[in-house]
């Protein structure tokens, strides 16, 4: 079942975050990804304050009072740069995705995707983006199945300390 946020589920929903930080972590191969020790407070406190302040949403999976997965939205902030350069149309962000990684595949993920582009719809965002971390294929494969296309692309190059390439 799709349920919007209810403030019980906090400690669960900061449990899914530290999961994928550690997901994150374990695909890294650069190794730059860490968990600090107040992550776990400190990103929840980031999302939760990004929601309030940009008219977001979070929705959650939730079963037997367990959260499956987690989704939370909100709407972009255009800076000047954006005003120069496109049309600035009302674009939502989804800054969260997590599933439970044991049920990982099951269509939870697809059903909050769903949820939050209907709430994106119904204020007026014409466009909805999502950042997915480089080595993260699995979840880069999913975004795409489900109809969105790589649009900005950060390209990176790892330099040693003497400023030398270093490939891994």
């Amino acid at each position: 079942m799709i349920i919007e946020y209810d403030s019980k589920y906090d400690e669960q929903i900061k449990d899914l975050l530290v999961d994928l930080q550690n997901y994150l972590i374990d695909i890294d191969n650069w190794h730059t990804q860490i968990l600090l020790p107040e992550y776990r407070n400190n990103i929840f406190d980031l999302d939760i304050n990004k929601v309030n302040n940009q008219n977001g949403k979070i929705y959650l999976s939730v079963e037997n009072n367990i959260v499956l997965g987690v989704i939370i939205g909100v709407v972009d902030e255009k800076d000047e740069i954006d005003k120069l350069t496109n049309d600035c149309a009302k674009t939502g962000s989804v800054i969260e995705l997590i599933v439970k990684n044991n049920i990982r595949g099951s269509g939870i993920g697809k059903l909050l995707l769903e949820k939050i582009e209907e709430y994106f719809k119904s204020i007026g965002c014409k466009r909805i983006n999502i950042e997915v971390f480089g080595p993260n294929k699995k979840g880069l494969n999913f975004y795409e199945k489900n109809g969105y296309i790589p649009r900005d692309i950060i390209v990176s190059k790892k330099l040693d300390k003497k400023g030398d390439i270093k490939y891994d």
